[in-house]
């Protein structure tokens, strides 16, 4: 059995929709999952243990360059890899007319068939395109986690049943240059208005450092790096992580005793490593992209962002939870 599954962008986005893999790899014998993706995320597909084949789509960057040589040849290329193998089924995950597009383009197998979501769900984006190319549609509840909709899309392709999820997603060596017990503060997201203010992580390092932890301060812009050294200056000896592609971030992450963060990529990474996270909202949106299962991640909202107060009383929390999980 092979299944190609579409899931694009975003990193968020993409992370959620591992445990739809893992439940597939779990649940049908002998299947082969492959995926397409954007390149930035194709590292991290590497450490998912129902991922075969990964085929990096650069749609993004394409559409940016449409017109020039080097696009139309990266998009044949991109084309000849996608239609090397006919698949029993291909699962368009996204939605949207990009991934639609990708379904279309991809090869089937004599029986097989392209499904997608009927419609939107509360929260996401939906375009027709997913419509036309599907050839059976799946209804999803209209309140949905992002985790269960993808999990419920490939249940109802696949015909199994939806069992207890795994506590992890992505398996991967931790990095040896971590500090240990070390917490990780995400405070950069791709939004500011997800940002937490710059007194409130000074007072969370520093109560962390009390606690005994080591602090690491990831980075992907020059505007992150920025908070990162105005955190680490009210935190002596806090590290600031490298900047570094997402294979040796989620490395670092690996060795790390915990994570505490606003709503972004990397925070979504720490939940799909399993790791005891504390994830923060300055909107009521955490029902739709928060921790979802496990005790020992929570999300705390609060409309202006939560409190120091909150927050440290959900870390608390989690911490004593990763004592009783099941090893």
């Amino acid at each position: 059995m092979r299944v190609l599954l579409v899931k694009l962008s975003s990193l968020g986005d993409v992370v959620h929709s591992l445990p739809a893999a893992m439940d597939m790899h779990r649940s049908v014998s002998e299947v082969q999952i492959d995926w397409v993706v954007e390149p930035a995320f194709a590292p991290l597909l590497k450490l998912c243990p129902a991922i075969g084949r990964i085929i990096p789509c650069d749609m993004r960057q394409w559409r940016r360059h449409w017109w020039s040589g080097d696009t139309r040849r990266a998009w044949q290329d991109f084309k000849h890899d996608l239609q090397t193998t006919a698949y029993d089924a291909v699962i368009d995950l996204q939605g949207l007319s990009k991934s639609a597009l990708v379904s279309a383009m991809a090869k089937l197998s004599a029986n097989g068939k392209r499904y997608a979501m009927a419609q939107r769900t509360e929260g996401s984006g939906y375009e027709a395109p997913t419509r036309w190319v599907a050839d059976v549609l799946i209804d999803c509840p209209w309140h949905s986690h992002a985790v269960d909709r993808g999990r419920h899309v490939c249940a109802h392709a696949m015909g199994y049943a939806i069992a207890a999820q795994a506590a992890s997603s992505l398996i991967c060596i931790p990095h040896t240059e971590v500090l240990k017990p070390t917490v990780v503060l995400v405070h950069g997201s791709s939004r500011a208005d997800k940002a937490w203010s710059l007194a409130r992580w000074q007072a969370l390092g520093q109560a962390l450092q009390a606690q005994g932890f080591n602090l690491a301060l990831p980075h992907a812009t020059d505007s992150e790096l920025h908070t990162a050294q105005a955190v680490a200056s009210a935190c002596s000896g806090a590290v600031i992580w490298p900047r570094s592609d997402l294979l040796q971030l989620t490395q670092r992450l690996a060795a790390c005793a915990g994570v505490i963060g606003v709503d972004s990529g990397v925070s979504h990474i720490a939940v799909a490593l399993g790791l005891p996270h504390v994830q923060m909202y300055n909107f009521d949106t955490a029902w739709r992209t928060g921790p979802l299962g496990c005790t020992w991640q929570q999300s705390v909202f609060a409309p202006m962002g939560p409190s120091l107060e909150q927050v440290m009383r959900a870390w608390t929390d989690c911490l004593a939870a990763a004592k009783l999980r099941p090893a």
